[in-house]
């Protein structure tokens, strides 16, 4: 569904995208995974034409970004910060609008909304909306058409887990359906959960690319056990012969409330491959 190789993308002197290089099949979650300011929103503005890039080879459903017309444009569902609401507008109307511009029947709009659980907010403003019915009235507006391929960037940062599992199986539901999503995320639980492959972008290159649950264990020699001592503190020590000792001489000492295994994430492989954690700014 979307072919990238070798892309490149600078704002004066400052290369935001370095080499990029990946394909996304179709009726997958894609995950792209960064911090703030690694060119996640970037490569989501190449990927839908909105900007150029300065080289490389793109494909997305088999075209040109930059030669797409509105006609093929209509096949993608784009969610972006602050992208596609009307402030003034109510939750119906901002859907109404859309839905004339995509022809189609208004009555979808009504449907969508019911779909993220806003028919009870269907008249109010989006201006009077809290960040987790935005979020929702823009997943609305971004599925509503049925495209075949989704850009989501961040469509979860910010809101509280409750809202967020609710997105998460919206998004399910419709990669069940056949649709493509392309997911930018910093949150890697986000990522481990949704994604069926992911790339690890940092400065603007990838470090790192598979399926979540193969880069973890790609990373496995980390191999930790994590220990909460009876005294509330938790401790970090290796598997191996070196920690031993320390280990057994708490639990002999009666200081172990519990002890667990710690097979990496995608934040500790992150963060070993970068020196940086996930919620930092690149």
């Amino acid at each position: 569904m979307i072919k990238c190789k070798n892309v490149k993308k600078s704002f004066g002197a400052h290369e935001v995208l370095k080499d990029i290089g990946f394909e996304a099949a179709r009726g997958s979650i894609f995950g792209l995974l960064g911090p703030s300011g690694a060119g996640k929103t970037t490569l989501i503005r190449i990927l839908t034409g909105q900007i150029a890039p300065d080289g490389g080879n793109i494909r997305v459903m088999g075209m040109d970004p930059q030669a797409l017309s509105g006609k093929d444009k209509k096949h993608f569902g784009i969610m972006m910060d602050n992208f596609g609401l009307y402030e003034r507008f109510s939750c119906i109307d901002n859907l109404g609008m859309f839905a004339d511009l995509y022809g189609i029947s208004r009555e979808r709009a009504l449907s969508a909304l019911r779909e993220v659980g806003l028919t009870d907010a269907a008249k109010r403003p989006a201006s009077d909306l809290s960040k987790g019915m935005r979020a929702r009235l823009q997943l609305a507006r971004a599925f509503m058409h049925e495209p075949e391929l989704i850009f989501l960037d961040e469509p979860t940062a910010g809101l509280d887990p409750q809202t967020m599992k609710g997105i998460h199986r919206f998004i399910l539901e419709k990669k069940k359906s056949g649709a493509t999503i392309f997911l930018t995320t910093h949150n890697m639980e986000e990522a481990y959960r949704l994604c069926d492959r992911i790339v690890l972008l940092h400065q603007g290159t990838i470090v790192e690319a598979g399926k979540p649950e193969e880069i973890c264990r790609r990373y496995d020699h980390q191999k930790r056990i994590l220990i909460h001592l009876a005294d509330g503190r938790d401790a970090v020590y290796e598997r191996g012969g070196k920690d031993a000792e320390e280990i057994c001489k708490l639990l002999r000492n009666e200081k172990v409330e519990t002890i667990h295994s710690t097979e990496p994430t995608l934040e500790s492989v992150f963060l070993e491959l970068t020196g940086k954690n996930l919620q930092e700014d690149a």
